[in-house]
Parts: C-alpha cells; structure tokens; sequence
C-alpha cells in the first residue's frame, strides 16, 4: 500500500499545475516587454570584492566624463549665444534657503549704531582699553586641555595662563577685575577632552557659553606652518547677520588688540556656518606679486553657542538674554540664529 502512495505522489509531482489559456496578442506584448526593459545591473550582485571595487570606480570615472562633457556642451551653448544666454542656474542650499530672521542687523541702522556706541564693549572700539585675557581650566585638568590653552595663548595677544586650583569663579572675577583683565576664559573638559568654554567679558559682562568640539591641535595637523610669532593677528568674522550674532561677533573682536601687526601676516577667522563658529589661524604666503596662498598654523576647533548672560558669571540668579533650547529651536534645520 504505501508503494502505491509513493507512485501516486510521484505523478502527481510531475503533472503540471493547471494554466489559463492566454491570447496570443497578450503573449506577444509581454515578450515585447521583456526585450525593451531588459534587467537591471547590480553592482551588489557581484561577490568578488575586488572586482566589485573596480566596476564602481569605472563606473563612477564615466559618469565624471559625461558631467564634464556637458558641462563643456553647456559653456559652447553660452559662449554662442552671448549677452542672450539665460542667466545660470544657482544651486539651493540650506544658507540661500534660510528662513528670513527680523533680527537681522543692517549695517546703517541709527539703532544699532547707537545700541553699539553705549553695549559693554563700547570702550574697546572706542580705543579707551586695551584688551587682556586670563585663560584658565577646570579642576584638575589633563594633558590634552592644557596644551590647548597654551596654544590658544599664542592665537590671543597679551593673554595669560593660570591653574584653577579649586577655586570659585565668583572669586577668580574679582581678582581679575582688580588686576585688569578684560576677559575670563574657562575651558571645560569632559573624559580627558576639551568640551566647553566659557567667556566671560570684564568687568560688566556678558557671559557667553560654548560647547566646543573637534579640536585639533599643532601636533595633529599636516602640513601646519611654523609657530605663531608675537605679532597682532588681523581677525576676520564671518556671516554674523543677526542681533545675537553681531553682539558674538563683537565679543570675539574685542579679545584682540586694536591694531594688527600686517607685517606678521596672521589672520584670526570666526566663520559663522548654521550657528557653527569654525576658528582658524592662518599666515598669508605671498608666492609673487600676483598669487597668495594660506598655510594653517593651528589650533582649529568649532564652537556652538548654548547661552548668553547679562553680566558676569552666576549660574543661580543671572539673567540670560538667549538660551539654546534644542526641541524647541532645532525644529527647522533652515531657521539660525546668528
């Protein structure tokens, strides 16, 4: 009996399941179909990871020649048509998209002007004081942190490294108002790295917050120049468009002093980039009387604002006039606010 099952299986098996019958037009377009749209390629098919690696770059190395040779098609169509070429394309980027701020600061406003002639830095642009900076630390700093503020030193004139040795900044602000000092700078660190500054503008304030991140230092940078000389740095700051951000800007400017040295050819730059402050140091290479080029000499390192306070340091009753609330103000990725 079960011989018998097993045969009857077997048949079954072999037998074709039951097919529709099917009009010839329908098969003919199907067939059609197929030939027109053949099968797609897939560099993921390909198992050989070398080989794959050497298709893609042949592939990648001919879409490079076909954007290049449209491009040059493009350009032959411009250069022939001539002033009657249409006007070209300007790509959308987050910045061009930026959501319209009403604090922007325009230039020859009388308001701003007059907010500017009577702010807290109003001495130094007036050329009554000059600028001097206390750097310092956390409590019991690491290696990576102090070499950081020794080269920050070397970017800010006639600026002063000192250890914290446990000691409140509600006593440090005095001591350094009574000795002259223009600027508080703190430099946090968390698990052996630097992760935050805070500067503090003497002896009125304000007090500004900083998270900073990807530091890097002389030693880890290629292709960096010598070390900085004694000279003034000129101070370069960038795409500071709003109320909050002009006001930044003038705390960065005025850790500087009022004249810089053009002869040492060092420029400071504060680039303002989506609320990211991108610090640089560099010396111009003059190669001849046309050609100048740039050479890094470090450090480099990004800061993001995270909160502005009126007057000097006092984490429990001082008055903040701007607060970064990420859930709130991080709603829309074309809305910033410097």
């Amino acid at each position: 009996i079960r011989g018998r099952v097993n045969k009857v299986k077997k048949t079954m098996k072999r037998q074709k399941p039951f097919q529709e019958p099917v009009d010839n037009g329908s098969v003919e377009e199907s067939e059609s179909a197929g030939s027109s749209f053949p099968p797609t390629f897939s560099l993921s098919t390909i198992k050989n990871k070398q080989r794959r690696h050497l298709m893609f770059m042949k592939l990648k190395q001919e879409k490079r020649k076909q954007k290049l040779e449209l491009r040059k098609k493009r350009k032959k169509e411009r250069d022939a048509l001539g002033d009657k070429a249409p006007p070209k394309d300007v790509p959308k980027t987050i910045e061009n998209q930026r959501v319209y701020d009403e604090t922007t600061v325009d230039p020859e406003d009388e308001e701003v002007a007059f907010d500017e002639g009577t702010d807290e830095f109003s001495a130094y642009f007036n050329k009554l004081t000059n600028p001097k900076v206390l750097i310092t630390t956390s409590d019991r700093p690491r290696g990576r942190t102090v070499r950081f503020c020794e080269q920050l030193a070397t970017v800010i004139p006639n600026a002063h490294v000192y250890y914290r040795r446990g000691l409140a900044l509600k006593r440090i602000i005095p001591q350094c108002v009574s000795r002259n000092f223009t600027y508080l700078m703190v430099i946090n660190e968390d698990r052996k790295v630097p992760n935050g500054m805070v500067l503090c503008h003497l002896p009125d304030g304000p007090t500004a917050h900083f998270k900073v991140s990807s530091v890097r230092l002389r030693k880890e940078m290629k292709r960096r120049g010598k070390d900085p000389t004694e000279h003034h740095p000129e101070v370069i700051l960038n795409n500071f468009s709003t109320r909050l951000g002009h006001s930044i800007g003038r705390m960065f400017a005025a850790l500087f002093p009022h004249d810089p040295h053009f002869v040492g050819r060092q420029v400071a730059t504060f680039h303002n980039q989506r609320d990211f402050i991108f610090f640089r140091f560099h010396r111009y290479i003059f190669k001849n009387e046309k050609r100048v080029g740039i050479q890094e000499l470090g450090p480099r390192f990004t800061l993001k604002l995270r909160s502005l306070q009126k007057g000097t340091f006092d984490s429990k009753f001082g008055e903040y006039e701007w607060v970064h609330k990420r859930h709130e103000m991080d709603s829309s990725r074309r809305k910033f606010h410097l």
